[in-house]
């Protein structure tokens, strides 16, 4: 019999009406597995927790499956030590799908220690998590009515969206509800935009000008409606997410000091990854973990994809925004990084190394109680100028072009 590291534990298969559970207790040299059925109601959890205290279980295991683990982990959390694993990652032997047989599964791959936990944050964080997200998803909710604005407008032939960048702005606010109100005349609607816009008063006129009915307008007024309501939606979020951060108000405030991180970004990194980084055992692990690192996909000596992993859909696309945003700060080590990239893989893949650079600068900050120190726009500077400034000529070379090179004096 292979040695198990856990000789009382359990595998949970968890649906939304019901949990099969299989508790593993090894006995000597027999291993006795029994498999319970319970509800997935209170009553129902705290019996499945008696259940498992009657054979003193110590280790209890259970697959991510939508929000159903969610409550099962509430109520055993403290009684049991609990491990959650990514469903991807604990597949049966294809052709032996069932309850029981996942739940027996589970169990032992468990006693094995074969199960990867996944990370699962404290309940602050976690209560912090789903006030960002859905911030996040009302955020989105407004773009898609500012597209379909551009679509109602489009189809008026009214060019707003081609002469001003933002339509929510100061400048489109007043020209939008201008329109609805009924307003057609192209300069009159131009007067109401901003002297510092880009485009002169003829050309907004003529941009403004079209064939606009009033189902354009029913259908503007009521985009904008909603817009104005879920904006009020974000700032209640917003104040309750200002209340729900106080232990990690400090901890925010110093990741604003990194270059490309906004008070916002900030608050979504603490909500996603906490601030205990005795969770991730090295900056690498945090870095796999939100799918920043090329996989390793290897095979006969050839390596197949070097895409990167998934993981984090929350985190990453925030941070590759950041490393774009740090990338353009003057003076900064991260904008010398970007742009060193830029020009061997490509903008796409510099942004990502450079994301994989700021997650790995908030790990040590967090993990060290330190501030953020910049190193300098010099400090990734090519270690031999000459063979740079080589390396440039050729490529200039190799474009058509002769090339003189002389020091500076």
């Amino acid at each position: 019999m292979i040695k198990s590291m856990h000789r009382r534990c359990a595998g949970l298969d968890v649906h939304q009406k019901e949990i099969v559970a299989c508790r593993r207790v090894v006995r000597g040299k027999r291993v006795d597995q029994e498999v319970g059925r319970f509800p997935t109601t209170t009553q129902g959890l705290l019996a499945l927790a008696d259940w498992l205290e009657a054979e003193k279980i110590t280790h209890v295991a259970m697959e991510a499956t939508g929000v159903y683990w969610k409550p099962v982990w509430h109520i055993l959390y403290g009684r049991f030590t609990l491990i959650l694993a990514n469903a991807a990652h604990i597949r049966n032997v294809p052709g032996r799908k069932s309850d029981v047989n996942d739940a027996t599964w589970i169990s032992d791959l468990l006693a094995h220690g074969l199960i990867r936990a996944s990370f699962v944050p404290p309940q602050p964080v976690q209560e912090l998590r789903d006030l960002t997200r859905t911030r996040k998803e009302l955020m989105r909710e407004i773009v898609r009515h500012t597209q379909r604005i551009h679509s109602v407008l489009e189809e008026a032939n009214i060019k707003l969206t081609s002469v001003i960048t933002d339509v929510l702005g100061m400048s489109g606010r007043r020209i939008l509800e201008a329109i609805v109100a009924g307003e057609t005349d192209g300069a009159r609607l131009a007067a109401l935009g901003s002297p510092r816009l880009a485009t002169p008063r003829d050309g907004l006129a003529a941009a403004l000008t079209g064939h606009i009915r009033d189902h354009h307008r029913f259908l503007i007024a009521q985009h904008l409606k909603t817009i104005g309501q879920i904006e009020a939606t974000m700032a209640e979020f917003d104040a309750r997410i200002e209340a729900v951060l106080g232990p990690f108000r400090e901890a925010v405030e110093r990741l604003t000091e990194i270059p490309g991180i906004s008070r916002t970004v900030a608050e979504i990194i603490i909500a996603e990854i906490g601030d205990d980084m005795s969770k991730f055992a090295t900056a690498d692990h945090l870095i796999s973990w939100a799918g920043l690192c090329p996989r390793l996909d290897e095979s006969a000596g050839r390596r197949r994809s070097t895409r990167v992993r998934k993981g984090a859909t929350w985190l990453k696309p925030v941070l590759v925004q950041s490393a774009l945003a740090a990338g353009r700060k003057k003076n900064s080590s991260f904008k010398t990084r970007y742009h060193s990239l830029k020009g061997r893989i490509g903008p796409k893949k510099a942004a990502v190394a450079v994301a994989a650079n700021l997650l790995r600068v908030v790990y040590h900050m967090l993990k060290d109680g330190t501030c953020y120190q910049d190193l300098g726009e010099n400090y990734r500077r090519p270690i031999n100028p000459a063979r740079a400034a080589k390396n440039l000529a050729n490529r200039i070379r190799a474009l058509g072009y002769q090339v003189d090179m002389r020091l500076a004096a």
